[in-house]
């Protein structure tokens, strides 16, 4: 599939799900093509597999409240098992709100 296709499926995907998982083996390139989503829009990239990013998620409910407005990219997530839970939490809360959609790229 070309990169702008799978491009224009994974925004239009962030449009009707809180949460988008890109999957594929190392060295594919989905850190470019989440990188190549947030062009245009407010986002912030964290790689868990840096420790000041990964520092960063220390208390992830605050740190991502601080960045609500915005698409979150978190890559090497695996990483970070227990964030799986408060991003839950975010997600849920969001869509009591009606705000529900097109917030974590991972």
């Amino acid at each position: 599939m070309y990169k702008r296709e799978l491009t224009q499926k994974i925004i239009k995907s962030l449009g009707q799900n809180p949460a988008v998982a890109i999957l594929g083996p190392r060295q594919i390139g989905k850190t470019t093509l989440a990188h190549e989503i947030a062009k245009g829009q407010p986002s912030i990239y964290l790689d868990l597999e840096n420790p000041e990013d990964f520092q960063k998620l220390k208390d992830p409910d605050h740190y991502l409240g601080l960045h609500a407005d915005k698409l979150v990219i978190l890559d090497e997530v695996q990483r970070y098992p227990d964030l799986f839970m408060s991003l839950r939490g975010i997600i849920d809360a969001r869509r009591r709100e009606g705000r529900g959609n097109g917030r974590f790229l991972i």
